[in-house]
């Protein structure tokens, strides 16, 4: 994998609100950060967090009432046109013209973005362009029968996996994904995921999602927590982990009152539940191997992004409420 090029920024927020008329509270509420170039950033928050909105305004589609955003060096309000030709976007809502076959949406992407000069027929496109529409295709799972039948002949299903081909036609620069596995089948998921991790690997492409599998983000370079229009958490995975989370040693023994006195002749501390739980920040291999009474139980609980997803939200929401 490209690592992140530590003197590049490609996506620069600063300052960044968004207020819809008559709402009582900014959508976007003054939230600042960046993105290196090759980076894989996660943006994750509850529905109404201000994700989506967030997205929108990066990518052009949406104005923003106050802030500076800068998107591979362009400015957002004096250099739109030049970001849209970086960029390529799976949104959360279809975007599709259904009156077009599936390959006459991708092929009208392709020109507009540059990619190459338009022809009539998908025949009479350069091979480049046919040769990167049927691999896409076929990453996605979509039929090359399907790339030549309306769009609204296609399932939900088949559709979403268009608009995954149509945006990485280009191959972007920038790559904003806005929950882009919703809806595909595991094999799908698993195949767009391996693609995207491909072209960010050979072409140091900067990959912003948005999801609500948090374990898609779990292999992400920084994350990003926002709630109620602001950012609460900014770190890598590991850090945000690390931060809230303890790591800890599930044990016990027929033996309790044997393992739970071993464990405080070790000086250590332990809470007793379902079974005797021991937080370790080192190896828990050391603890193990100095207890003499026979385990029954013995697991480790590495803690998940999800887990500190959640402690931070409801850190969060505890305050508001307080």
């Amino acid at each position: 994998m490209i690592p992140a090029d530590n003197s590049a920024i490609v996506i620069e927020v600063k300052n960044l609100v968004k207020r819809y008329k008559g709402a009582k509270a900014p959508s976007v509420d003054d939230i600042s950060f960046s993105v290196k170039k090759g980076e894989f950033f996660a943006f994750l928050g509850p529905n109404g967090a201000g994700k989506t909105t967030t997205i929108s305004i990066l990518t052009t589609t949406l104005g923003k009432t106050s802030g500076d955003v800068k998107i591979a060096g362009f400015d957002i309000d004096k250099q739109a046109q030049e970001i849209r030709e970086k960029v390529g976007i799976i949104f959360q809502k279809p975007s599709l013209d259904r009156q077009l076959t599936a390959e006459e949406n991708i092929r009208f992407h392709a020109c507009l973005y540059g990619m190459c000069s338009y022809r009539p027929t998908f025949k009479l496109m350069p091979k480049a362009y046919r040769d990167k529409v049927i691999a896409l295709a076929e990453v996605m799972g979509l039929s090359v029968d399907a790339l030549f039948k309306p769009v609204r002949k296609l399932s939900g299903g088949m559709q979403r996996k268009l608009e995954i081909v149509r945006s990485l036609i280009h191959t972007p620069d920038v790559l904003f994904l806005d929950e882009p596995t919703q809806g595909l089948d595991a094999v799908s998921r698993r195949g767009l995921w391996a693609y995207i991790n491909s072209i960010r690997n050979q072409f140091g492409t900067t990959i912003f999602l948005t999801t609500h599998y948090i374990d898609e983000a779990e292999n992400a370079d920084n994350v990003c927590i926002i709630n109620n229009g602001k950012v609460i958490a900014c770190s890598s995975p590991d850090e945000l982990k690390k931060s809230l989370l303890k790591q800890e040693l599930i044990l016990d023994s027929q033996n309790r009152n044997a393992l739970m006195s071993e464990l405080s002749a070790l000086n250590l501390s332990y809470t007793v539940a379902e079974h005797v739980i021991v937080p370790y920040t080192d190896s828990p291999q050391e603890i193990i191997t100095q207890l003499k009474t026979k385990l029954s139980v013995l697991k480790i609980h590495e803690p998940l992004l999800e887990d500190a997803y959640i402690e931070f939200l409801n850190k969060t929401n505890n305050r508001t409420e307080a």
